[in-house]
């Protein structure tokens, strides 16, 4: 699943008339790209939520055949769930698939899907998150066994999950925007209508393994600001 439906009011002024999903690096969309990322790893099933001139996006979906993937559409025209809300919505459209792919259509990334597929299998893990050692102020928090326990601000200092932050039982990663979820975690969701999967995670890590899959070797950026696609087109022909 693509989640495509948000304002993207970070790349003003491109979505005051598109939705952020069409932006374009190097000729290439945003939604076009992540397509296709997927498609390299076998994922030729797609669910693509839709907020935000959601006619955009259907109407460029349609004429590119998707790029060669089925491209279903999650239609939130009435009102945009956020990413947990986005999720729950969509779960009739995952038909009897075991693991989903969840990534924000605003990420570029070459990291390996296969490799936390195996991970996420492996570990048994409810939900599989990729994050990286990166800077920013907002940390999900795991303990020495790789297991979600908190989250912290660094800004705030405001935490969720735990008490402190001990540096001898903790580490804290940035999230990349990809998970992998197993289906199993959509009959535990007890949030309703618009609220964020950062929410239900640190609500199930109480009960459940929610797992980090560290991939700070890759290329990664979050095309969130005008001045990002400049980047992105460095790294991203």
């Amino acid at each position: 699943m693509l989640f495509a439906a948000g304002l993207g009011t970070r790349l003003k002024p491109f979505t005051n008339e598109h939705p952020k999903a069409l932006a374009q690096v190097n000729g290439k969309t945003l939604l076009q790209r992540n397509i296709q990322y997927l498609q390299g790893f076998g994922i030729n099933k797609v669910v693509v939520n839709v907020h935000h001139f959601a006619n955009q996006i259907i109407d460029i979906v349609n004429e590119n055949n998707g790029w060669g993937s089925e491209v279903i559409i999650s239609d939130e025209t009435a009102e945009v769930l956020e990413t947990g809300g986005g999720l729950v919505k969509a779960i009739p459209l995952f038909g009897n698939a075991e693991n989903i792919v969840v990534m924000n259509v605003d990420i570029l990334t070459d990291l390996d899907i296969t490799a936390m597929l195996q991970q996420h299998i492996h570990t048994n893990a409810l939900a599989t998150l990729a994050v990286t050692e990166r800077e920013t102020s907002r940390y999900f928090v795991f303990n020495n066994q790789n297991k979600l326990c908190g989250w912290i601000n660094t800004k705030t200092n405001e935490l969720k999950g735990i008490a402190n932050f001990d540096e001898a039982v903790h580490k804290k990663f940035a999230f990349s925007g990809v998970h992998i979820i197993n289906k199993k975690l959509f009959g535990l969701i007890k949030q309703q209508g618009k609220f964020s999967m950062v929410d239900v995670y640190l609500d199930l890590m109480k009960t459940n393994d929610i797992i980090a899959f560290n991939h700070s070797g890759n290329k990664f950026i979050d095309v969130g600001k005008p001045e990002s696609i400049v980047k992105a087109e460095e790294m991203f022909q």
